[in-house]
């Protein structure tokens, strides 16, 4: 992913609502980026990385109370009904965890008044049951914060499900890697190799040569 690829993704980030990338892999280059251009001013930036070998316990009150944690963190202060919320919580015996509603209403009062980046990651990793629930639930959201943006991530087969859900809200952007990308990516692996001797200038000029060649013909 090159610099002009990078720049145009932020450009739809910041300037249209819904974004939806092909490819997990550029994705947290784009995060990275994003925070690191919000930073010191007022903006707040949440992320949400989905693994598959957790999938289960990724349900979207999970998913949706991390991002009220990251976005609380970047708030000078914190408004007083999520104060209460998160006391009156700890208050009821053995502790609860808040529902969904609670998060999503949370999320609501400060995505309203700041604006909030939600950056989600991987999202064909998110089990369909979640997936339903947690886009209906970041489309709760954006109906009453006009001043934020998703960011979402995820190879294609998803596509059709997230623009039905974020119907007239989304432009979807397809990236996939050039062969100067994947050569250069090579490159970088070869020279961390911790047994240099394993390999000989012909097996990795090989692995260079054929491996491109086998991308770009997926």
């Amino acid at each position: 992913m090159g610099w002009k690829d990078l720049h145009r993704v932020r450009e739809h980030i910041l300037h249209e609502s819904r974004v939806l990338l092909r490819s997990c892999d550029a994705s947290s280059l784009v995060i990275d980026t994003l925070g690191d251009w919000a930073k010191g001013q007022d903006i707040i930036v949440t992320c949400f990385y989905f693994d598959h070998a957790v999938q289960k316990e990724q349900s979207p009150p999970e998913i949706m109370g991390s991002l009220l944690k990251q976005a609380i963190r970047g708030l000078e202060k914190v408004p007083p009904n999520v104060a209460q919320a998160f006391q009156d919580q700890k208050n009821v015996i053995g502790g609860r965890r808040l529902k969904l509603d609670e998060i999503i209403q949370m999320l609501q009062g400060i995505s309203s008044t700041q604006c909030t980046f939600i950056c989600i990651d991987a999202l064909d990793e998110c089990m369909a049951r979640h997936r339903t629930e947690l886009l209906d639930s970041l489309v709760r959201i954006l109906r009453v914060s006009p001043r934020t943006r998703v960011f979402l991530a995820g190879r294609s087969h998803i596509r059709d499900e997230v623009e039905k859900h974020l119907a007239g809200r989304i432009a979807v952007i397809s990236i996939t890697p050039t062969e100067d990308d994947i050569i250069g990516f090579l490159q970088e692996k070869l020279g961390e190799d911790t047994i240099p001797d394993a390999m000989d200038q012909s097996l990795e000029e090989d692995i260079i040569k054929t491996i491109p060649e086998m991308v770009s013909g997926m």
